[in-house]
């Protein structure tokens, strides 16, 4: 399956109004906070736009005829509406920042949730740096368009529509003179709206990118510095670092385009209005009071249009981001649970694999018709030369990956059919490199086992020893206690591994995968873990990988794997012969 998020259909996107209706969802949690914001913006509105009408009615009913007390009486109207004015707009933004960060918390919860559904298929295909930059880069773009744009797109929808209702009904030709630019405004804004989104997605893309290589050049920086070039990484990162600054103008210059051009339409209609209505008021049409709430009117119509210019471009912004995150949230797992009670069957067989096929892409297979039975208790072996397919049919036995055709069977049911957390008990798997998390090394070794989660260091302490393990902790200084980081570097490569040997044998799995376990393990540790392995519960499956064919001397079965087969080898001798055939004809 295509999991690349980068790929040529993950650029055909919706329109404005489709990816507007996808950001819907993200609210309704919130939709009684926002009917109270929406509330608050509409009163605060409302005597923003009635202010005008009274200071109109002020000039011609009282200034004019100097009548100070109603000019005073009025003017303490209109700054009680002020202030009542200003405690709305507080509100109005109190309530929706604090939707912002709600939104922002749920969004990262689903998009981080999601990841953990998706198989590694995903991961192989898609760079960790890029997923970084969706889930904070581009969450958080959408989270400031709702705790801030919408609260004033709301203001000045509010602003323009009650502006224009007033300007139309105040007088119906200097009004639609007035209003006259807007026309041309709205067919501008169609026509660049998806030029401005697009600019946006390539700025969002190449941030992306850039955190891609930020992360890469990191976690390889000890390999750098080991072959001195420094100069190679700085040129790809002054490459990426390139595009990211050109994309990033590019999305500045569409962001802002917008901004002059309102500020034309509203300058042309300021002035349309100063003509059109000192021409009324010499023929005798206007009043000087209407003529000043004329201009008021114009200037709360055009205003929140000039201001509609930045946050259009921000809602741009933000659906380009919600495009990005979308993607992640729309994959859907290609590892099914599958429901099959009828393939039940009682076998001697933990594991069965039957005409099994596998690529990880199409039209290319690493593993083709493979029948492959392992018993309960018993040691197998899988050798071969390097890419031969070792990994890629331990990885399907324990479901990393399902087969392309063929099923697979673990303790008699199909392994689709049982949940995450059912298979994980039944399987272990010890990585040819190990993973750690930071943290000490009871968390690192307890890592999804609830089983112990819950137990004391002295608890803890008393199963390690049943179980063995007591002299490998003791390679470690504090014990338990031991700090650990996630690039593992307080630790050496061999006791990283001897972490999750630990981690793995203290779940009592069914079927334990060792894959190149012993790599990087010294000779005397090497023989304290293979004394484990064979006080493991009789019951327990064991599978081997290994180049180093001492370390499978003991196994019950050796199978060779290459070239898409998985050969019964019998002996160690036979197993000797295959590997240096295979050489010879290599």
């Amino acid at each position: 399956m295509n999991y690349n998020l980068n790929k040529p259909e993950a650029g055909k996107k919706t329109s404005t109004w489709q990816a507007g209706k996808k950001l819907w969802p993200l609210l309704v949690e919130e939709k009684n906070i926002i009917f109270a914001a929406v509330l608050a913006v509409a009163i605060n509105s409302f005597l923003n736009l009635l202010a005008p009408w009274l200071i109109a009615h002020v000039v011609d009913a009282y200034i004019i005829r100097k009548n100070f007390e109603g000019v005073l009486t009025f003017s303490g109207i209109i700054l009680v509406m002020y202030l009542f004015g200003l405690i709305t707009s507080y509100m109005q933004t109190r309530l929706m920042g604090g939707v912002g960060q709600r939104v922002l918390y749920r969004l990262r919860n689903q998009v981080f949730n999601k990841l953990q559904e998706l198989p590694v298929d995903f991961f192989n295909q898609n760079k960790a740096g890029d997923l970084i930059s969706r889930i904070n880069n581009d969450t958080d773009k959408i989270n400031l368009f709702f705790s801030q744009s919408v609260v004033q797109f709301m203001s000045s929808i509010f602003l323009m529509l009650g502006a224009a209702v007033f300007l139309l009904s105040i007088n119906l030709k200097l009004g639609a003179a007035t209003l006259a630019p807007a026309v041309l405004l709205l067919i501008v804004t169609r026509a660049l709206s998806a030029w401005v989104k697009n600019k946006n997605l390539a700025s969002s893309q190449s941030l992306g990118g850039l955190s891609s290589e930020i992360q890469e050049s990191l976690n390889n920086f000890k390999v750098i510095i080991a072959f001195n070039r420094r100069d190679y990484f700085k040129k790809r990162f002054q490459e990426v670092n390139n595009i990211n600054y050109e994309a990033a103008i590019a999305a500045g210059v569409a962001n802002n385009t917008f901004t002059p051009i309102y500020g034309l339409a509203s300058n042309l209609g300021q002035l349309i209005v100063l003509v059109y209505g000192i021409m009324l008021i010499s023929s005798g049409q206007f009043t000087v009071g209407l003529l000043i709430s004329f201009v008021a009117y114009a200037s709360n119509f055009y205003n929140p249009l000039r201001q509609l210019a930045a946050l259009w471009a921000n809602f741009q912004a933000a659906l380009a981001s919600w495009d990005r995150v979308h993607e992640i949230l729309a994959m859907e797992s290609n590892l099914p649970k599958i429901t099959q009670a009828s393939n039940i069957k009682a076998t001697n067989a933990l594991l069965e694999f039957k005409h099994v096929s596998f690529g990880y892409t199409e039209g290319k297979e690493v593993l083709h018709n493979i029948n492959l039975l392992l018993e309960k208790g018993k040691t197998y072996a899988l050798v071969g030369p390097t890419g031969g397919g070792k990994t890629t049919t331990a990885s399907l036995m324990a479901r990393l990956y399902d087969p392309t055709s063929g099923e697979v069977f673990l303790d008699g049911k199909d392994i689709r059919s049982y949940l995450p957390a059912e298979r994980t008990k039944k399987v272990g798997f010890i990585l040819q490199e190990p993973i750690l998390f930071t943290g000490t090394v009871k968390e690192n070794i307890l890592y999804g086992n609830e089983q112990y989660s819950s137990l004391s260091e002295e608890e803890l302490t008393n199963i390690i020893h049943k179980a063995g393990l007591e002299k490998i902790l003791e390679r470690f200084d504090k014990g338990l206690k031991t700090q650990l980081t996630a690039s593992g570097d307080a630790v050496s490569l061999g006791q990283k591994q001897l972490i999750a040997f630990m981690r793995a044998v203290l779940r009592n799995p069914d079927i334990l995968i060792l894959d190149e376990a012993t790599a990087n393990i010294d000779t005397v540790t090497e023989q304290l873990l293979e004394e484990i392995l064979k006080n493991l519960p009789a019951h327990t499956t064991k599978v081997i990988i290994a180049h180093r064919l001492n370390t499978i001397q003991n196994a019950d079965d050796i199978f060779f794997v290459n070239s898409g087969s998985v050969t019964e080898a019998g002996s160690m001798d036979h197993a000797m012969e295959m590997l240096l055939h295979n050489e010879r004809n290599s």
